[in-house]
């Protein structure tokens, strides 16, 4: 692209300058520069008495900090089912909590302090100091840049609060997140640097912090955690311990987490210099791993999943001793199916393939409430690390992302019939090459979307990732929902068959917004929260959802996922992704070296996503795919939750036609007609025996066509552009290659012919002339001989002979003469007689003379019916059925039917028939090669009456095109099934029917 000019724009006389620099240069001018100095005093003493005002305001009536050591009495919050009537858990109020000192001072601003030698250790001073606060020592209780992230996001975003702050927002203050809270936790943190000190604030905090469950204080966390007074407790525990203030319910179950930021917080103790490297290190490789004592408990993972949010609402505190009600999503009969279908499916095929546990999410699509939630099979057997909530973890799908890969296609512009090569293929990466294979080890060549991504294939889906662009595609699960895609450093083309992780609860709200027509709903865990007084404080409303996604888009997807019949090739018509007569869209997903299964599925009213493997990251046995070990948990749910409800359909999508071949699910390629004598274009003249259709197909990958930024643009000028042109080009060349070698076929990669058939023309067409009988001859009997004369610039290879059309009779022997009879069943009266000379490739010349009849027709009419005269037969059964009538059939004894070929010699039996009844008589020709062949039927008296022979016929049996050589590669398409499902979108037929899965 060239420079671009742009105008000079005017504005009242003055040409347009840089906007910052002339604003800043005429208000630095000397006129103004005294008013902006009374303005910014102005502003100033403005600002003063507005903040002094807004803290006045908010002062009225706080806490005071007295209040740390001054409890009301705990109410327990309940956490309900959805109806309200089933009460999954109580969370007691009770505080365990036991009073201790710490054992020296760390900000050293306090000589007065009382310390124990047997209390707080320095080191759990230092990993709390390194986790949550590190100018502790310095800040007067608030963190300025802190302040400025509240203020600029109104409160909505946290992060930033001094250790000041946090603890008045646990032991003060609810943890809401609002403006004001913001404001009384700034006033309330002042106060207390105001009142105490440093070392007497960490004291206090070390007393009052919640460190998960019902422990209240360092002393009661390391009782309970570890069984030790907190002198005992190790390096590694301190930093475990420190670890979990930030998030406490979260932390307790999910101990990959807690690990991880356990180590971050011994290397940053390192880093300042409160241990050696060595011992961070030696740190690190200590088991400080925690477990959480329960009490009786529903749904337990579901339950902390929302006790996690409430502490986010409310503080910790609050949301354990607020004496709350909390009626959330759960459908509790789900849930107990969920429960036992994880439980069976786990215990059933576990053994045999290696894994201890598996994952359920269900969710309603069109609100986004999450109906059921498996976080493991047992939450309370360690052995599995059952605490862990596999469905808020981020595990790699596999294949169960693919589905999102070609929806970021379709809504590029590709569509289900786009036309991708399985086929192996090499990469160009930043690292040199990659070189992924399908889950078989197999190729398939040229596919169609909908069979690439029902077959689960994964060089299909790699090109997919490539057209589509891996940063706009993480860009499009993102705006799904997805999460987990934020350092973009991390991900390949690999991310398009599941390399990159996701969350369960993430990838089941993606697949909802496909199910529900592209409309994105949050997941939704609580209804209703009422306080202790049975005031509403927070209730979850209906709302429309955010459309994130074009439906016809998301329908293209459904439509394709819900299509049994084209994933029946490679998993067969019955698996456990289909539910019988129910329209159901699903996906299975199955890692590398095994270590997670996946199977992700949804009607329109219900999503549920099935993950099984190991919560330690241990590799399931070879074979323990989706389909195997996930999909029958997946289709035992859904069958039973699905039972009693109406059968739901989805829409129907509208397939675009683009008008591009590759797009439409065309092989791009010219079919034209040949003359097979010459190989050039059929003309005019060219007889039907020697007419071919054939299909000269173009055999290039979709970028031959497409720019893949614009795949519904124009064409690209030169394809080879496009750094993976060559590769793929390349591939494809090489699979043809292998293709050749397994089937000894040569494919078709030629050019279609330009030149015309010069063969066939009317210079070369036989000339011939009939010799005798002579013109208008009348004939007193039956007996006839006939001779003529014939020539051509190639010769002649045979004349035929006819009357009315029927054949008679026909000559090789280059004398053109025949001695053959009239049948019987040709009537008395005048009669058209023709003779017709045939050169070595079927060009023809003719003449005829009338003839007069007049000798008696037999009085039984014999005569072939079918087929006719001149008929061409083509091969699409190994039988033809032949047919003649016969009047008064029961006066004779048999009926033969005799074939020959043209100038080929005798006549060969085919069949014959004993004491026919009808006066149809049907014969089975088995159909012999491509040719002429001349048939005719002769019929036996059972008495002394005239012998009948019908009028010799010749027809012309040809193979059709598409199953002649040379072969052509056919796409995959999906076949005809009693399983398809409903819908009015006409699958397309593959190329030719040579196809081998």
């Amino acid at each position: 692209m060239g420079d671009i000019h742009m105008p000079e724009y005017k504005m009242h006389g003055w040409k347009k300058r840089s906007g910052t620099k002339h604003i800043i240069r005429n208000l630095l001018t000397r006129h103004n520069a005294k008013n902006l100095v009374l303005a910014g005093i102005l502003l100033v003493i403005v600002g003063s008495l507005g903040a002094l005002g807004t803290f006045a305001y908010y002062s009225r009536n706080l806490p005071d900090p007295s209040q740390l050591t001054e409890r009301s009495i705990s109410q327990t919050t309940k956490i309900y089912d959805r109806t309200g009537e089933h009460l999954l858990y109580e969370v007691y109020g009770e505080e365990n909590r036991t009073l201790v000192k710490i054992q020296e001072g760390f900000c050293k601003d306090d000589p007065a302090l009382m310390t124990d030698p047997s209390g707080i250790p320095l080191h759990m001073l230092q990993a709390t100091i390194t986790a949550e606060d590190r100018a502790f020592c310095e800040h007067g209780g608030f963190s300025v840049k802190g302040l400025l992230r509240a203020a600029i996001f109104l409160g909505q975003r946290g992060g930033g609060s001094t250790l000041t702050q946090q603890l008045v927002k646990n032991a003060i203050l609810s943890n809401e997140r609002h403006l004001s809270r913001k404001i009384k936790e700034l006033i309330i943190s002042i106060e207390l640097e105001r009142r105490y000190s440093k070392d007497e604030i960490l004291q206090i905090y070390f007393n009052e912090i919640p460190y998960g469950s019902t422990y209240y204080g360092i002393e009661a966390a390391a009782q309970n955690y570890y069984g030790v007074h907190v002198d005992e407790l190790t390096l590694a525990q301190m930093a475990t311990l420190a670890a979990i203030p930030q998030l406490p319910t979260y932390y307790a179950n999910n101990p990959d987490d807690l690990e991880g930021r356990r180590d971050w917080i011994l290397d940053g103790m390192a880093e300042q210099g409160f241990v050696s490297p060595s011992e961070a290190d030696a740190a690190k490789g200590e088991d400080s791993s925690i477990a959480v004592k329960i009490s009786k408990i529903e749904a337990p993972h579901f339950v902390f999943y929302v006790k996690e949010q409430l502490e986010e609402l409310y503080g910790q505190y609050q949301a354990e001793n607020g004496g709350l009600k909390v009626i959330t999503s759960l459908d509790y009969d789900l849930q107990k199916i969920a429960e036992e279908e994880v439980l069976s499916g786990v215990d059933a095929r576990g053994p045999s393939y290696d894994f201890t546990n598996g994952a359920l999410l269900a969710m309603n699509p069109k609100n986004g409430q999450v109906l059921a939630m498996v976080g493991s099979k047992d939450y309370f057997d360690e052995d599995i690390d059952g605490q862990v909530n596999v469905t808020l973890r981020p595990r790699q799908p596999g294949s169960s992302f693919k589905p999102i890969v070609y929806t970021a296609g379709f809504s590029k512009g590709y569509t289900p019939n786009t036309i991708l090569w399985d086929v192996n293929t090499e990469f160009p990466s930043g690292t040199g090459t990659y070189a992924p294979k399908d889950y078989d080890l197999g190729e398939r060549g040229p596919l169609r979307v909908r069979n690439a991504l029902q077959g689960s294939l994964n060089l299909p889906a790699i090109e997919m990732t490539y057209l589509v662009g891996v940063e706009n595609l993480l860009s499009f699960a993102e705006n799904l929902g997805y999460t987990t895609f934020a350092d973009r450093s991390r991900f390949g083309l690999s991310v398009g068959i599941g390399a990159g992780e996701v969350k369960m609860i993430e990838h089941a709200t993606a697949f909802a917004t496909l199910a529900n027509d592209g409309v994105r709903h949050e997941p939704v865990s609580i209804l209703k929260i009422e306080g202790p007084d049975g005031t509403t404080l927070q209730e979850w409303k209906e709302n429309s959802g955010e459309k994130v996604l074009d439906q016809n888009v998301a329908r293209m997807t459904s439509n394709v996922l819900s299509d049994n019949a084209a994933r029946a090739y490679v998993f067969g018509e019955s698996s456990y992704l289909q539910l019988g007569g129910r329209p159901v869209a699903a996906k299975t997903g199955t890692t590398n070296d095994f270590y997670d299964a996946w199977t992700m599925g949804y009607t329109p009213s219900l999503v549920t996503a099935v993950w099984v493997g190991n919560n330690q990251y241990v590799p399931m046995r070879r074979g323990a795919d989706g389909s195997v070990v996930a999909a029958p948990i997946w289709n035992a749910f859904m069958r039973r939750a699905l039972e009693g409800t109406p059968v739901e359909s989805f829409t129907s999508p509208e397939i675009p036609t683009t008008g591009k071949s590759i797009l439409d699910g065309i092989m791009p390629g010219t079919t034209v007609t040949i003359d097979k004598a010459s190989g050039k274009l059929a003309t005019e003249y060219t007889p039907s025996s020697y007419r071919e259709e054939r299909t000269y197909a173009e055999y290039h990958s979709v970028l031959q066509y497409v720019d893949r930024n614009d795949p519904l643009g124009p064409m690209p000028e030169n394809p080879a552009n496009d750094p993976y042109y060559e590769p793929w080009e390349k591939a494809i060349s090489n699979w043809i290659g292998r293709r050749e070698a397994e089937t000894g076929i040569q494919i078709e990669r030629t050019a279609p012919p330009t030149e015309y058939d010069d063969v066939h023309v009317p210079e070369n067409f036989p000339s011939v002339t009939i010799r005798t009988p002579d013109d208008g001859v009348e004939l007193s009997d039956r007996d006839l001989t006939v001779e003529a004369d014939a020539n051509s610039r190639r010769g002649i290879e045979r004349v035929e002979f006819y009357l009315d059309g029927y054949f008679l009779a026909a000559d090789t022997s280059e004398s053109w003469r025949v001695s053959t009879t009239i049948p019987n069943t040709v009537s008395r009266g005048y009669h058209t007689f023709k003779a017709v000379a045939y050169d070595d490739v079927g060009n023809t010349g003719s003449d005829a003379i009338g003839i007069h009849v007049n000798s008696e027709a037999a009085a039984s009419a014999f005569e072939m019916i079918d087929p006719r005269s001149g008929q061409t037969i083509e091969r699409t059964d190994s039988d033809y059925t032949v047919v003649v009538t016969l009047e008064h059939p029961t006066d004779y004894a048999s009926v033969t039917l005799h074939v020959q070929g043209v100038g080929q010699g005798a006549k060969t039996l085919v069949e014959t028939k004993f004491d026919p009844s009808s006066p149809y008589v049907t014969f089975t020709w088995p159909l012999p090669d491509d040719g002429d062949w001349a048939l005719s039927a002769t019929a036996v008296p059972s008495n002394d009456g005239e012998r009948l022979e019908t009028a010799g016929i010749i027809v012309h049996v040809s193979t059709p095109a598409s199953t002649t050589e040379p072969m052509l590669i056919p796409v995959v398409s999906e076949t005809n099934s009693a399983d398809a499902p409903t819908t009015d979108v006409t699958p397309l037929p593959a190329l030719d029917p040579f196809a081998t899965i």
